[in-house]
């Protein structure tokens, strides 16, 4: 059988990290969607570590999707589901669904998307999240943001160029932009946390 799962060394290197900040932010109970869940390494290592809190993985490109269901049966565990896939443009989400009245939505998280993809895409996680989450749900993201129009690192400067040199509706987006998308969707951005490697880890609450 062949194996599908991808590996992302960066998952590697952040998830402890990242783990210590979501133990800090997430509700204590519901479920956690992860948008854009990538190669599904993160899921499989926050899921077992976050009980009671269900663990919801979700992508968009089917190799990924492949990548995170081969992960999962390599690494199961009782409160990770099964992946989904998620366009976060579209007006429903799958977790808006019946199916899930049982394990509602009560907090999201989003790592290193929304510099890789239009900014429809962040323009959607923000609506979808406004729709899901219950008031005092929260939505986290991670990745390299811009602060006030400047970059925090020449790093992320190259990086911004690169991105935008693949793609001109990509780029290390200016967290005032993001935040007032959230605004848009009655989310308000509580706090931000710098993390390694010259990224960031951000707050928002559902009012």
């Amino acid at each position: 059988m062949t194996d599908r799962r991808q590996f992302a060394p960066a998952a590697e290197r952040n998830r402890e990290p990242i783990l210590r900040v979501l133990k800090d932010w997430l509700p204590q109970q519901g479920t956690v969607l992860e948008v854009a869940s990538g190669s599904g390494e993160h899921a499989i290592y926050f899921a077992p570590r976050l009980t009671p809190l269900l663990w919801q993985s979700s992508n968009y490109e089917q190799e990924q999707m492949d990548s995170v269901s081969d992960w999962i049966a390599h690494a199961p565990a009782d409160n990770l589901l099964p992946p989904l896939w998620l366009d976060v443009t579209e007006a429903q989400w799958p977790v808006e669904e019946e199916a899930y009245e049982d394990k509602p939505v009560t907090a999201i998280f989003n790592a290193n998307m929304i510099h890789i993809s239009p900014w429809a895409t962040t323009a959607g996680l923000m609506a979808g999240a406004g729709r899901i989450l219950p008031a005092g749900g929260r939505l986290i993201l991670y990745g390299p943001f811009k602060i006030n129009g400047e970059h925090t690192a020449n790093s992320n400067r190259e990086f911004d160029g690169w991105l935008k040199a693949r793609d001109a509706g990509y780029g290390v987006r200016d967290i005032r932009d993001v935040i007032t998308e959230a605004r848009k969707n009655g989310l308000q951005h509580l706090v931000a946390r710098p993390m390694p490697a010259n990224n960031f880890m951000h707050l928002f609450e559902k009012a």
